[in-house]
């Protein structure tokens, strides 16, 4: 909004924009430079001279010395960008060097500033200018002394001053000899005091308030000081925010920048959080500069603050710093987890070694291997499938399921560790149809996850209960426990990744916190939600599960269910392919115990060479193998008449599904991932040998 001044008014624009400590540059449309003021050429150490009139990109080059230098190109992109949609565009922190010393000897100093270029318009909407608007933020980016800072600081600023009130009696000088050029500068200014991107205060000697903007209007909302009346530094809340003695402390009216302004003190970028004049007020941390405006004379005629609003900055830097301080943590619980495992497995390895175990010893050191081995599998798989949920890689084989086998399967596999603990389970489900369209594998794991979850966080000999209901048009299953229970605090991060209650002696198996983001994610890919309750500390915790019932439109007549299929299996013949002598070996004797014959190469030229003496229905290939890798191997195999209806099993430390879709690709009939489970390799046998039956 315009401000109508009387023509002797002695406080011209011009003056303000000299005064504003903010750095401005106003350019053209074709990017030639018509105005600086004041803090500009402070801030970048240059005259006007060699300014004004100047295409931006020659008077700014790039550090010709500093071959990453790309100040140019991202400041003409975003100047770009202003042109085209004729709106603001705000750039990120730029490492922008600016030229210092003499030309003739030019060198260039390292700086970093925070700019914001806004369109001006004249009354028929047309681009007239584009309004350049700079912060030196070097001091935020650089770690220096706050001794030399402030000495540096003390002597630029009074080089500032002086400069600043020559440049101003000069200025006012000109507006005089020429009121028409006065009348555009003001105009001009007054488009960039509107336009700008931070609020801005004018007021006159006496505190009147004579301009302020709207991104002041916004940052103070109402009942903020009208224009034309006078301020009152007493009805404003403030609190010192820059980490000194006073931080904290209220600002007292006579401390806040513009009332120093007004008698005669520059301020720069004090850190203070505000109160706006809203009822309720809204808490804001601002930086605000100001200066006063003097006349020719050098008498202070007003003054000029600049009130930039650094919220959003601020919580991004906490953010930041928490998500920091969680990759630490999950780095030590990490490092915590594996080394669990591993010292029963290297005990293990020693007592076998030493051969002076009887069978039974035998017995309980290959339980404890094959324990530990699974955990370590656990988190590996674990870590893979959170890394693939967040990248969206997961593919999802949707049907229709009822949730009570899903159930079923879930508690299956949380069954263990439930009577390990000596835990109470309670199961109670709705006897209609809870049909939702999902992938089994992944809701069986989610399902498992939080009663797993319920377990580890339950003292032994606790309550679990786990209900199934429909209503509403969702199908709702509940996860209850009678254990430690979470603070509000640990509820509103439960699904966070890497999050987790404090682990007690008793609950070292508290995992890696990444299950439950992993939950929310695989039930966020089926259309539904989770969420957390609990009411208090050692009070239980309870996790609902809502997922979409299926509409019985879509519902096939009748859902398929796999048949339970019993009787003999015939013997197979199972050829072992692996250059890892030990790999293979373990890998026959748990086919051996399987009660099928193996046996095992470690070439694969050997395998192709001896197809002639025997020919196994069952080929476990490594993929990784010396000369020719595994999926050559099958296609060569699958090209072989006798072979081409074997049956080909991928056994391979490359678990990623876009490694499953290779295997099947090259012809293999199933992907087993390293190390494979025994109970997935006997089901997988079985059912070979009774097709071949």
């Amino acid at each position: 909004m315009a401000i109508s001044l009387p023509p002797d008014s002695e406080l011209d624009f011009q003056a303000i924009f000299e005064a504003t400590p903010t750095p401005y540059l106003i350019l053209t449309p074709t990017l030639h430079i018509v105005a600086v003021n004041t803090a500009y050429l402070q801030a970048t150490q240059r005259c006007r001279s060699e300014l004004v009139g100047r295409y931006v990109f020659d008077a700014f080059p790039d550090n010709p010395h500093d071959p990453a230098a790309d100040g140019v190109q991202n400041l003409r992109r975003s100047l770009e960008r202003v042109l085209s949609s004729q709106a603001r565009d705000t750039m990120p922190v730029q490492k922008y060097d600016i030229p210092v010393g003499d030309p003739a000897q030019q060198r260039f100093e390292e700086r970093y500033w925070s700019p914001i270029n806004t369109p001006v318009f004249d009354a028929h909407g047309r681009m007239t200018h584009i309004i350049h608007r700079v912060e030196d933020v070097t001091e935020y980016v650089q770690t220096r002394s706050r001794a030399r800072l402030n000495e540096t600081k003390l002597e630029a600023q009074a080089q500032e001053i002086q400069a600043a009130n020559q440049r101003l009696h000069r200025s006012q000088l000109q507006a005089m000899e020429a009121a028409r050029q006065a009348n555009l500068e003001r105009q001009r200014l007054d488009a960039v005091l509107d336009a700008a991107p931070v609020g801005i205060f004018v007021v006159d000697a006496h505190g009147l308030l004579l301009k302020t903007n709207d991104s002041n209007r916004h940052l103070w909302g109402a009942g903020q000081p009208p224009a034309d009346s006078n301020v009152d530094f007493a009805t404003w809340e403030g609190w010192w925010a820059d980490g000194s003695a006073r931080h904290g402390q209220r600002v007292a009216p006579h401390e806040w920048p513009l009332a120093r302004a007004i008698r005669g003190e520059e301020v720069m970028n004090e850190s203070i959080e505000v109160n706006s004049f809203d009822l309720p007020p809204i808490r804001r941390s601002t930086l605000v500069s100001a200066a006063p405006v003097r006349n020719a004379e050098g008498e202070i005629i007003g003054a000029v603050a600049v009130v930039m609003d650094i919220s959003d900055r601020l919580r991004a830097e906490v953010e930041l710093r928490e998500a920091n301080r969680r990759k630490d943590e999950f780095l030590a619980m990490l490092a915590h987890e594996l080394r669990n495992p591993l010292a029963p497995i290297s005990a293990a390895a020693d007592l076998l070694a030493m051969n002076r175990l009887d069978a039974a010893g035998i017995r309980k050191t290959s339980a404890i291997l094959t324990r530990q081995v699974r955990h370590m599998t656990d988190l590996v798989d674990d870590l893979l499938d959170v890394s693939r949920v967040t990248r969206g890689l997961v593919k999802l084989q949707k049907k229709p399921l009822d949730i009570k086998r899903v159930l079923i399967d879930a508690l299956e596999q949380a069954r263990p560790l439930i009577e390990a603990r000596g835990h109470r389970l309670n199961v109670d489900t709705t006897p209609s149809p809870a049909i939702v369209l999902g992938d089994q594998n992944r809701l069986v794991q989610v399902i498992a996850n939080l009663v797993n979850n319920a377990a580890k966080y339950t003292p032994e000999g606790g309550r679990i209960g786990v209900a199934v209901v429909v209503e509403h048009g969702e199908v709702i299953v509940h996860v209850n426990d009678n254990g430690i229970g979470m603070s509000p605090a640990l509820i509103g991060t439960a699904f966070d990744l890497f999050a987790q209650a404090e682990r007690t002696s008793d609950r070292s198996e508290g995992g890696l916190g990444i299950g439950l983001a992993l939950v929310k994610s695989l039930v966020q890919l089926h259309g539904g939600g989770v969420s957390a309750s609990s009411e208090g500390h050692g009070k239980g915790s309870r996790f609902t599960v809502r997922l979409p019932l299926l509409d019985q439109a879509d519902m096939p007549a009748m859902l398929l269910h796999d048949a339970a299929h019993s009787g003999q299996t015939r013997s197979l013949k199972v050829l072992i392919v692996d250059d890892n002598a030990d790999a293979a070996r373990t890998l026959a004797m748990l086919v051996e115990t399987l009660g099928h014959h193996a046996i095992v190469k470690h070439s694969p030229l050997r395998v192709l060479e001896h197809l002639d003496e025997e020919l196994p229905d069952v080929f476990l290939l490594d993929i990784g193998l010396p000369g020719m890798d595994g999926y050559t191997l099958a296609r060569r195999l699958r090209a072989e008449p006798r072979t081409a209806k074997a049956v080909l099993i991928a056994v391979t430390g490359y678990g990623q599904e876009q490694d499953r879709e290779n295997a099947l690709g090259a012809g293999f009939d199933s992907h087993l991932v390293k190390p494979a489970d025994y109970a997935q390799l006997a089901k997988l046998l079985r059912e070979i040998g009774q097709h071949a039956r």
